[in-house]
Order: C-alpha cells, then structure tokens, then sequence
C-alpha cells in the first residue's frame, strides 16, 4: 500500500502486464467490482481448468501433475484458503497465481489454448447449469405447495374477478392452482434456455481460436457439456444474449410470484378478506397498532420488479456492439447475479409462506350472493330449454328492477362446474404429473454433468 492508502499498481498481480507500470486509478477503474462478483465463480474456474487438461497434447505424467495441482486447489477454495484478494484482478488471476506460488510450471502453463475471454464465459456457463436447475427446483417446490393449498381448500369458494370487478364464483382450490400452473409453465419453459446453456465455448479462446491443437469436443465431454459452441467467433457474438435468455426466464417467474403476491395483498386485505395472514408472516406499524402488513408480498413484487430492471440492464449492455470481445462485457456479471439471488429470495420465501395463509371459508361464501349469481340463472335458464341470449338478456332486465337471484350453496356452485379444470373439478392430478415431470427432467440434466465433475474433481469438493 502506499502511504495515502492506495493499492500500489506494481502489488497487482495480472495475467496481462509485462512491463511497466500501469496507473492505480485506471486498474480500479477497470476492475470495479469484479473481485467481488467473480468470488461465486472460483470453483467453477478450477473446474474449468481440470476439464481444458483434456484439450491439450500434453504428456501423461504432466496431465497427472496438472490435475494433482488443480485438485488441491479445489480443496483450498473448498477450506477457505483460495480466495480472491485486492492484489488479484479477477478469479482467472487468483487460480493461476495460486497454482504458479504452489506449482510452478502447472500454474504458468495452464492457460496455453485459451483466453481469459472463453474461460469466463465457461465459468459463467458451468455456474449458470448448477445455478438455474436450482430454480427451476425452487420453482416446482413452490408449485407443488399451491397444488397442495388448492387441495386443502378445494370447497372453499369466493369471488372471481375480470376488470376488477366481481364476475362469477371461484374458489381458493382454482386460485391457487391458476397459480400453480403459471409456475409450471414457467419452469418448463426452462429447457430451451438450458440447451443454450450447455454448450461448452472452450476452445474459442478470445473469438478466433488458437492454432495449438485442442479437442473442443473431448472438453466439452469432460465437463459434462451437452455439445458446443460450434463457431469460436460466435462465442463472444454471444455474450449478453445468453444472460439476456436467463433473466427473462427468471423475469417470468417474478412475474408469476408478483401476480400471486398482489392476490395475496387484495384479498387477505380487511374490505375482502378470503385470505388471512398468519401473524408470523405479517408485519406491523410503528405509529398504528393494530396494522398486520403484507411486507413480504409486497418486496417480492419489488424483487420481481428488480429482476426485469436486471434484464433491462443487460439488454442495453450488449445493445449495438460490432462483432468480438469488448470490455463492456465485464458488467454483465452484476445484473446476471443480482437476478438470479432475487429469484432465488422470492421463490425461497413464497414456498415457505404459502403453506401458511389461512383461509376464512364464511367471508367467501357469504360474498357470492346477488349479481355475481347471474351468469349462473343464466345457464339454469338455458340448460331448462330458453335460448341463451333470450335467458341473458331476461336476467339483465330483472336485475334492472331490483330482482333478487336465487341463492346457491358453496356445495351447488361447485357442482355445476364439473368441466375439467374448474372449480369442482380441478384436475389436480394433472398438475403433480406435471411436477413429477419437471423434477425427473431436471435431476437427470444435473445428474449428467455432476457426474462428469466429480470424475474430474476426484471426489474433491
């Protein structure tokens, strides 16, 4: 450190310098705050790396030495003494120079064939394949936890609503199992963003290749790739687009999990009421006593509003820029992470809150009486022989005159709604299938490339 506190330039170890000094301002500037972000990357760098030794022509026994010294590095990082420092650069910095102060030569050769440019974006894929099968994991949980409150409260009826206007009977079961459905949706969405994803880009190196001989397709094998990036310029084209793909798959799930959280926020409101929060899942007021906040639904709707702001960031990040590897790049990092741990806190805290929201069956069943019974006489009308405009058009008149509808019980409301997937009917079974589904799809695609990282790991985590 110099004597005013800033980081000497010359202290800096970079994989670029060669001579000279280079001017502290500028290397934090270009820096920023990747040493933070690239710190959730260091396993999958040295992973990474273990899986390069398969391109490369080297003799056996320095592949033996190569993988002994990268093994140990994992096991570092996994106890805590590979970390990445204020003298590093980036996590690409802080391996090699580990490997090089431990092991010499491994360290200064490890990054013949490559170019920090396909490294990261094989950092970022490896991490990108662990970190989306666990939403989509988080996601089917909260799916499955709908599935189950509209199971448990299958006959529990209330209002539905167009324009936010009362229109016919619902119930708690087909609320929350619309909701469900969405999630599903969603999450099955997910495998042709995972094909994008699992394409290995080593071999690349900064968009032109090398002219070393390298076994793309044996590197991609060995870390459990599903293929690869077939053009080494098209990888760095690429950049941003993949990140793009992944926040407007998360994006759709905040969009899931806000529209929940609002229904949550309306009805469990005191002028409705067919929702009630448990106290552990409410919030109070600092001046009125006897508020009970929805805080929690609330911040998962800002969250869901955080992620798109994350995908808008990327999106003008990678917006009009010529063909190859630009810097501008490095800031992808951020939003993409950012993104990604917002989705994980929404998902995490809705399956854990929506077990827990209770229902009032009497608030719900006592508010469908009067016009919200009409389109109901309606089709009583027609099912007994009157044609159906000629029935709508006589039920509107009598409402004009202050006609009273008969009234339904919750019991006969459910009765007539036998079609498949509606209030009596609500084919639940169709939705575990569907999250059977989802979860054998996704425990294969992580079992396929856990194997494959384990081998190169050597079992080391």
């Amino acid at each position: 450190m110099t004597s005013h506190g800033r980081t000497d330039a010359r202290s800096h170890q970079m994989l670029w310098a060669s001579e000279g000094e280079v001017d502290a301002k500028m290397l934090a500037y270009t820096v920023a705050e990747d040493r933070e972000l690239d710190a959730r990357l260091i396993r999958w760098d040295i992973l990474g790396s273990l899986g390069h030794l398969q391109g490369l022509g080297i003799r056996p026994g320095e592949r033996r030495e190569w993988v002994k010294a990268l093994r140990a590095a994992l096991a570092a990082h996994a106890a805590g003494r590979l970390t990445i420092g204020e003298e590093h650069e980036d996590v690409h910095s802080a391996v090699e120079f580990w490997l090089t102060r431990r092991f010499g030569d491994v360290g200064l050769g490890i990054h013949a064939g490559r170019s920090r440019n396909d490294q990261v974006v094989t950092d970022l894929r490896l991490y990108l394949r662990d970190a989306v099968l666990g939403l989509h994991a988080q996601a089917l949980d909260t799916a499955d936890a709908l599935t189950k409150f509209a199971s448990r409260h299958r006959s529990v009826v209330w209002p539905g609503y167009t324009h936010q206007r009362r229109a016919m009977p619902s119930s708690a079961g087909l609320w929350a199992l619309a909701h469900a459905e969405g999630l599903l949706d969603t999450a099955e969405s997910l495998d042709a963003v995972y094909r994008r994803i699992d394409r290995s880009p080593l071999g690349s190196a900064a968009g032109y290749g090398t002219p070393l001989p390298y076994d793309r397709k044996g590197v991609a094998r060995a870390l459990g790739f599903g293929g690869l990036d077939a053009s080494v310029t098209a990888v760095q084209n690429g950049r941003g687009k993949l990140e793009a793909a992944v926040l407007f798959w998360c994006a759709q799930l905040g969009h899931d999990l806000a529209k929940l959280s609002t229904d949550v926020i309306l009805y469990s409101a005191e002028e409705f009421g067919w929702l009630v929060l448990p106290a552990e899942l409410a919030t109070g007021s600092s001046i009125m006593p006897h508020k009970r906040n929805p805080d929690l639904f609330e911040l998962t709707r800002a969250r869901a509003a955080q992620v798109e702001g994350a995908l808008a960031e990327v999106l003008a990040l990678g917006r009009g820029l010529p063909s190859g590897y630009h810097r501008d790049f490095q800031f992808l990092k951020a939003p993409l992470f950012r993104g990604i741990d917002r989705t994980t806190e929404m998902l995490g805290m809705m399956t854990s809150a929506v077990p827990r929201l209770l229902v009032d069956r009497v608030r719900g069943a006592r508010a469908l009486s009067g016009d919200i019974l009409a389109t109901d006489e309606v089709f009583r009308r027609t099912a007994a022989g009157t044609p159906f405009r000629i029935a709508y058009r006589a039920v509107a008149a009598e409402l004009k005159k202050g006609a009273k509808l008969p009234a339904l019980t919750p019991g006969e409301i459910l009765a007539a709604r036998k079609v498949v997937g509606g209030m009596g009917n609500l084919a639940l079974d169709a939705a575990r299938t569907r999250i059977r589904a989802a979860r054998r799809w996704n425990g294969a695609a992580r079992r396929r490339w856990e194997g494959a990282l384990e081998r190169l790991a050597g079992g080391s985590r």
